[in-house]
């Protein structure tokens, strides 16, 4: 039927306008500004700055690793990093921003700063209402603006909040973990080099002592040529021997003849042949 949208249009427009007056679900105007709805959770506008503890400053996540500035496609994120570092909220030493702003008359909020982020230091906000007759300073946002406490991070994103809480808590757990095993580490190895040194010494004494102990008590070395009457006398085996070897040595001195031996010319081994001299 030509037509029948329109009236199927029209004929809920007449219902609600009726029924608003007799039914508050029916109302489906509300009193704005006096009067607000409740936003969704998965909700975003803007991006903010998460800082833990009562000073923003000292407990803002950020580390000025400058990841988002670079993935922003507006180029809408400014960032200088210090050229210290100043313990965190934790006592651990970090770099901070000394310069953190965003233009929001440029983001287009399209949420790559949050989903690039590694310290969970960047989120998405809800708030609208950022209209100001400044278009310039007054839509630039600093650090200062833009650093809001995680108790409003929880309120505005209850689930997502609590989920990068737990696993900010595993991550710290994890990380004490490995600093306890390490410092226990190092201190058993402490303890053992420790050990070794007193150690030392004290070995260096033992092995002297009983060199000079056993220096003491191994009996002298015998002269050369010299044999003990005792060893020879206990030991029968070796009279033969010495006794056949005396023999030999007699025997090779009876064969020789005079004269053998002796080199022609040699004075100082020939016998005196000159006669005696007679009266």
């Amino acid at each position: 039927m030509l037509g029948e949208g329109i009236l199927k249009g029209l004929a809920e427009t007449a219902r609600n306008f009726v029924g608003s007056f007799v039914s508050k679900e029916r109302l489906t105007t509300v009193e704005y500004p006096e009067e607000r709805l409740p936003l969704p959770e998965a909700s975003r506008n803007f991006p903010f700055l998460v800082y833990d503890g009562g000073d923003w400053e000292k407990g803002l996540r950020c580390v000025a690793c400058q990841i988002c500035e670079k993935e922003c496609p507006p180029k809408c994120i400014y960032i200088e990093k210090s050229k210290d570092k100043k313990p965190d909220f934790v006592g651990k030493p970090q770099i901070y921003p000394t310069r953190f702003d965003i233009d929001i008359s440029v983001c287009m909020s399209c949420q790559i700063c949050v989903e690039v982020c590694p310290f969970e230091a960047i989120k998405m906000d809800n708030e609208y209402e950022l209209s100001t007759d400044d278009r310039f300073g007054g839509l630039l946002l600093d650090r200062k603006e833009l650093a809001k406490p995680n108790e409003y991070y929880h309120q505005i994103h209850p689930t997502e909040a609590a989920e990068v809480d737990a696993r900010l808590a595993g991550e710290k757990a994890k990380s004490d973990a490995k600093t306890k095993a390490d410092a226990a580490a190092k201190a058993k190895a402490a303890a053992d080099a420790a050990a070794k040194a007193v150690a030392a010494p004290t070995k260096a004494l033992e092995g002297g002592a009983g060199s000079l102990t056993s220096a003491a008590t191994k009996p002298a070395t015998e002269a050369p040529g010299k044999t003990d009457p005792q060893k020879a006398t206990a030991d029968p085996s070796a009279a033969p021997v010495a006794q056949s070897a005396t023999g030999s040595a007699q025997d090779d001195n009876s064969k020789k003849k005079p004269g053998d031996g002796v080199e022609p010319g040699d004075s100082t081994s020939t016998p005196s042949t000159s006669p005696k001299g007679g009266n």
